[in-house]
């Protein structure tokens, strides 16, 4: 029993569960959402569906991501101990979980409806290419940005069975929210991915520029802020709230962190954002029900 129990620690070790907190906040909000303008009743069997993609699309892609880099982070001092290069997962048993989690994920977008089926393919097909993007190009951080954006969309579609352009904003706002806070942690191997020919927006134009970058980005936030208030009716001053806390949250990040002082990577990138993703949600979805 306390080995499975480690191999399963060990597994969620892997994929960072934690993590999954930056995403499905804004997944949640996407569902609750469509229940709110397309009207549609809801569905405790269909919430459970659209958590099991959501977590199954992201086990498959960090699992592959681990499977593909695994030899890279065997060489980094940062990475070396992860579950692949310690030894602790082998590489096969990952490529398994990886396969398993796309499997769950397919399966359950065809539950979800047609459209969420059709759909998954592509989606899959981000999800998994975004490891193999920052060999080639430093806009490895956008196409991060793009993977996890799918979320909101996703479970708007899962409810609704449409497209809207509410959580296509939302949407919108993540990618640049995702983008704007992995620049900043990937400027921990700035040096590592110049000696191994690895591509990040750091390696490219290095620190200082990297985080006027990654301000910018998350400047680009505002408008979809605004945008999505604007798209969704009588949203009211609870989300108003929640935006501006988002916001104050995305400054402080920015001002914890210099070129001259990365020992707050931690802290900007997990704390900062990780608080920030659930405040969102929380407001947001406050707003949308009281408001409807």
């Amino acid at each position: 029993m306390i080995k499975r129990i480690k191999s399963v620690q060990n597994y969620l070790a892997m994929v960072k569960f934690a993590h999954t907190l930056f995403a499905l906040p804004f997944a949640l909000v996407g569902f609750v959402l469509a229940l709110t303008i397309s009207k549609a009743s809801f569905s405790i069997p269909l919430l459970f569906l659209v958590l099991v993609a959501m977590v199954s699309a992201r086990n498959a892609a960090m699992g592959f991501n681990r499977y593909v880099d695994r030899d890279i982070d065997s060489l980094n001092p940062r990475t070396k101990e992860r579950e692949i290069p310690s030894g602790k997962i082998s590489a096969i048993a990952a490529l398994r979980f990886v396969i398993i989690n796309s499997l769950i994920f397919l399966t359950a977008a065809w539950f979800i409806n047609l459209l969420s089926f059709v759909l998954a393919f592509p989606t899959l097909l981000v999800l998994l290419g975004y490891s193999y993007f920052k060999r080639f190009s430093a806009l490895s951080h956008y196409v991060l940005g793009a993977a996890l954006s799918i979320a909101p969309t996703g479970a708007y579609i899962a409810v609704s069975g449409t497209f809207h352009i509410a959580p296509v904003v939302l949407s919108i706002l993540v990618l640049f929210w995702v983008s704007g806070f992995d620049i900043i942690y990937s400027l921990g191997d700035e040096k590592f991915d110049k000696e191994n020919s690895l591509h990040s927006i750091p390696q490219l134009v290095g620190t200082k520029k990297a985080l006027i970058i990654s301000s910018v980005s998350h400047c680009l936030v505002l408008p979809m802020l605004v945008m999505f208030y604007l798209s969704v009716e009588d949203l009211g001053v609870i989300y108003i709230v929640g935006a501006i806390i988002f916001s104050l949250l995305l400054l402080w990040q920015h001002l914890i962190i210099s070129s001259k002082d990365l020992s707050k990577i931690n802290a900007a990138f997990f704390t900062a954002n990780g608080i920030a993703s659930i405040i969102f949600a929380l407001f947001t979805i406050v707003g949308l029900l009281t408001a409807h």
